[in-house]
């Protein structure tokens, strides 16, 4: 590795000082100070991106790498999902099926569980619901409280060293697929260097690193036409998060009825298998009745489920999310669809969208991330809640794209911690319709005005 300039230092340590200010100092209620450390480091990101050269890569491949680690011993200041964590963690170590029981049922004095206590109960965000975790998450929090069962700041430190570790997987797999997609290695360090991924992820503590990791996986193994080890890697996505769901109808178009076939069938027996540890009827009822409030009940920074649930206090006086929220995760599950197997391929060429009859293996293949980049904006579009760290998936299929509406999307989605004080959230709407209006405005102009070769394929 080219030994680094002065100038490449000086842009790494103004790099890491907003970060550990917000991983280590700033909590989620003190608006000012966040949204303008944020912005500080958005703006040294850019900077290295704009002045990047080809020989400092390895270092900020490496510095990418010591940036996550130097968030190791943080406990999440922005997101407290990780009580959570631990809490279901606890109840495996201790022989308990997480999804039995709500949070509430360990406190009523019939049982004692080591370590599921008042305190830790207290710092729930949701304990009126059942957990909502899969199994490969599951394991993790299990290891994480075997590997420190008295300390929640052990048990997160463990969990972040797996996190850390999926990511280090990431930007692996990311370069060796720009490289067979001919694409400049540069584009890696849009995902590597920033600063939401690296908050959101490894400062937070999403498992969102885990599924990510998984899906590349996948992806690499259907370049190398390794069908069914592709399949029990989206399986272990969906088994980390249930989303990946959404790209299973792609395939078929785009590898062929008999991979495509391989693939479900490698990846229904993996999940059987993934699952089996948590499976009987009563759980799988619970389990449903999380997703089910999920769509019914949160809401949090959307697009078109906010404008038809202002529709509906114009007409009928009231939110609506319980009748409305299914309805648009059915309409967009009727999308995703369309696009996933109706084989129009519409390419932007010469200032002129056209046609392309192109249905080989090889070039579908190679579409394969955008075409999942797609899907998962029509999802999130018409979901009810777009939490900051939903879009770094976006992000991740983006940078084989020649789209960057979702870079434009993790420098302005951070401003929804806006809305935080310390004792409620109350959404800014102005800054909400700011960040859709500046997206789709961007997204708009690389469609329309861009003169260069794009694709909705």
């Amino acid at each position: 590795m080219r030994r680094p300039s002065i100038s490449v230092l000086g842009q790494a340590l103004l790099f890491l000082i907003p970060m550990l200010l917000i991983g280590y100092v700033f909590k989620r209620h003190e608006t000012s100070a966040l949204l303008l450390f944020f912005g500080f480091w958005f703006l040294v990101y850019a900077w290295i991106l704009k002045s990047y050269k080809q020989t400092d890569f390895q270092f900020w491949i490496a510095a990418s790498i010591v940036f996550r680690l130097a968030l190791l011993a943080a406990l999440p200041y922005l997101s407290d999902d990780f009580y959570r964590f631990v809490w279901d963690g606890r109840l495996l170590v201790n022989g308990y099926h997480p999804f039995a029981e709500l949070p509430g049922y360990y406190l009523s004095g019939e049982l004692t569980v080591p370590g599921i206590n008042q305190s830790l109960y207290g710092n729930l965000n949701s304990p009126e619901y059942f957990t909502i975790y899969p199994p490969i998450a599951q394991f993790v929090f299990w290891l994480a409280v075997q590997v420190a069962p008295n300390s929640v700041i052990g048990s997160v430190i463990v969990m972040r060293i797996v996190l850390i570790l999926t990511e280090v997987g990431t930007i692996l797999l990311l370069l060796k697929l720009v490289r067979h997609f001919g694409l400049a290695e540069k584009r890696v360090l849009l995902y590597a260097l920033n600063p939401l991924v690296i908050i959101e992820l490894t400062g937070n503590l999403h498992f969102e690193a885990v599924v990510i990791f998984f899906i590349l996986v996948g992806i690499y193994f259907l370049v190398q036409s390794r069908v069914a080890s592709a399949g029990v890697s989206f399986a272990c996505a969906i088994s980390t998060k249930l989303l990946p769901l959404i790209f299973l109808p792609l395939f078929v178009m785009r590898i062929g009825l008999k991979k495509s076939f391989i693939l479900y069938l490698s990846a229904g027996f993996t999940c059987v298998f993934l699952f089996a540890p948590l499976f009987n009827l009563e759980i799988i009822n619970k389990f449903g009745q999380s997703v089910e409030l999920y769509f019914n009940k949160f809401e949090f920074n959307a697009s078109i489920y906010y404008i038809v649930r202002e529709y509906g206090y114009l007409t009928k006086g009231y939110n609506v999310i319980q009748t409305v929220g299914w309805k648009l995760a059915v309409l967009s599950t009727s999308l995703i669809l369309l696009y996933s197997f109706v084989p129009l391929k519409l390419v932007r060429k010469d200032g002129k969208w056209i046609l392309d009859r192109r249905f080989g293996s090889i070039y579908l293949t190679s579409r394969l991330p955008q075409a999942m980049m797609w899907v998962l904006f029509i999802y999130l579009l018409f979901t009810t809640t777009v939490h900051p760290w939903y879009i770094t998936t976006l992000l991740m299929l983006s940078i084989f794209t020649n789209y960057r509406f979702v870079l434009v999307w993790t420098a302005l989605i951070f401003l929804t911690y806006a809305g935080y004080s310390e004792f409620a959230f109350v959404e800014v709407l102005p800054l909400t319709i700011l960040q859709y209006v500046v997206v789709i405005g961007y997204l708009a102009y690389e469609l329309l005005w861009i003169e260069r070769e794009t694709s909705l394929a």
